[in-house]
């Protein structure tokens, strides 16, 4: 960062922190005097996805609270600085500029360069189908090279795929092991994913998928190795030829790279249109949250929603709850996109923040959630808002399990709400129960406190276009809590300094030099070494 681009955000220049503010306090204010009983129908619509916040806190004075905050905390030009790759991601003194892989603006910047490699990804795939190679994919990455592909893959390939589909993340050996397991070498190929490509987990992955293939016959171990890399350099030192190698940019961050030639897994998997819609959707949805009023914007009414919920009414967490089976990647996707971006605990000036950020994101596909967490988001102690994903038409012939999902869907997310009182249950226990004592002990096992937030988002059905709009939603709301809190969504310090931690012990399990450590972790080092 320049001297220049750091008097930007020196503290002596920063402006009062953010719980210090009247627009916070007013908006902390009307959140705690709106609507909780979801008796006004609110659905914010958006390309490819219905939002209904009914079920959240809602008034016309939070409403008008929530836009005199965004503007405040300067919405316009942060979203302005996103969209037109302006320097959004301070710390790093960059761009966080992933709407450019999927914007049909040809006027951008860099489009010369994303149209190239988007043509050069299609091309490989193209020629591949062509001429009938690679019966298997073995995709090696970790974070965002690898959830963004493993979930679009999954979700939309539920009929089947081109072609049989892998994906190895964990330097945990069982897990090459697994992506290796019943394939022919001669008919595999590998794509590398990483954009620094120093990221350990991966280049040893592929290290020993080099040495499989090798083992398995293979002469020309390039031809079944492609890299999707800014680091042309890195790849060439796997044995990687230029060109097999497909260019990432420092402005496009992992956990927002599916956009990008990272997404070359999917067009194997399951076709070039397919990745192209996927690009189509989440432009739409870019287009509608640069345009749309903030009253009907939906990443920013979703965003407002999240704040409330995290810092007037105190929820820690956030569930993630798919009534559809072919996303249960989805919440581990969002997790890393949100939990990433928003755990941070200095503001971009360099201060402590001073209101609570982030959440914990979690959640299992419905209805397998209903049979292991829904009785504490029930009846636990801890309130949590979820978020209900759900597709209005299936894309199977099982009509009456699609009603029966639907059915699910609908009332898990009704009775959090309304939830049912003793005096309410009191009459229909003593029906069975005639003992007065006992009737009662039992109605008090049984109430639901109710009064349990959540927003429940529609797709008509789930392919790419849908899905696209679906990532790019949250990627926006993310972003805009991040604006309001003062943080940078676009840096993760934290995991850097956990690797730079790691190849320390790594060394020193190998015989390196030792390095001072905890008690707990000296002890282990010596006993592994």
């Amino acid at each position: 960062m320049t001297g220049a681009t750091a008097a930007l955000w020196r503290a002596d220049t920063a402006p009062a922190p953010l719980a210090d503010t009247q627009a916070w306090r007013q908006f902390v204010v009307s959140a705690q005097h709106a609507d909780l009983t979801a008796s006004t129908l609110r659905i914010v619509q958006a390309p490819h996805v219905a939002v209904d916040l009914s079920a959240q806190a809602q008034s016309p004075a939070l409403m008008a609270a929530g836009e005199a905050l965004l503007a405040e905390r300067g919405l316009d030009a942060a979203r302005a600085c996103l969209l037109e790759g302006g320097m959004a991601n301070c710390t790093e003194a960059r761009p966080a500029w992933h709407t450019a892989l999927r914007s049909p603006d040809a006027s951008l910047r860099v489009a010369g360069q994303v149209a190239t490699e988007r043509e050069r990804v299609r091309s490989f795939v193209r020629r591949a189908d062509a001429e009938g190679r690679y019966r298997h994919v073995v995709n090696i990455g970790i974070g965002g090279s690898d959830w963004g592909p493993r979930l679009v893959v999954s979700a939309l390939g539920n009929a089947g795929t081109r072609r049989d589909m892998r994906f190895v993340s964990n330097i945990d050996g069982h897990a090459i092991e697994a992506g290796l397991l019943g394939l022919d070498p001669l008919h595999t190929l590998f794509i590398v994913s990483s954009k620094s490509f120093n990221t350990i987990e991966t280049l040893r992955n592929a290290e020993r998928a080099i040495e499989w293939l090798r083992a398995g016959g293979v002469q020309d171990v390039n031809a079944h190795m492609v890299a999707v890399t800014s680091n042309v350099a890195g790849a060439a030192r796997l044995g990687i030829s230029d060109e097999h190698v497909f260019k990432l940019w420092d402005w496009a961050g992992g956990r927002y790279s599916v956009w990008s030639s990272i997404g070359l897994p999917i067009a194997l998997a399951l076709g070039v249109e397919t990745l192209d819609g996927l690009l189509q959707g989440a432009a739409e949805m870019d287009a509608h949250f640069a345009s749309a009023p903030i009253s009907e914007n939906a990443p920013v009414q979703l965003a407002l929603t999240a704040l409330v919920n995290r810092n007037v009414f105190g929820y820690p967490s956030l569930n993630i709850a798919a009534y559809d089976a072919r996303l249960t990647n989805l919440a581990p996707y969002l997790q890393q996109l949100d939990m990433e971006s928003l755990g941070k605990s200095v503001d971009v000036y360099g201060r402590p923040v001073s209101v609570p950020t982030g959440s914990l994101v979690w959640g299992v596909s419905g209805t397998d959630a209903q049979h292991t967490f829904f009785q504490w988001l029930h009846q636990g102690t801890d309130p949590t808002p979820v978020d209900f994903v759900v597709c209005r038409e299936a894309d199977h012939t099982f009509a009456e399990h699609h009603r029966l999902l639907l059915a699910n869907c609908l009332a898990q997310r009704e009775a959090l709400l309304r939830g049912k009182s003793f005096d309410t249950l009191l009459p229909e226990v003593s029906k069975t129960e005639p003992d007065p004592e006992r009737s009662a002990w039992l109605a008090r096992h049984k109430v639901h406190p109710g009064g349990r937030p959540s927003s429940l988002l529609v797709l008509p059905r789930l392919n790419a276009q849908s899905l696209g709009a679906l990532l790019a939603l949250y990627e926006h709301k993310v972003f805009v809590q991040g604006i309001v809190w003062g943080i940078n969504p676009f840096d993760q310090w934290g995991v850097e300094y956990g690797k730079v931690l790691a190849t320390g012990i790594a060394e020193e399990l190998n015989g390196g030099v030792s390095m001072p450590h905890d008690v707990s972790t000296a002890h282990w080092v010596d006993a592994w070494k």
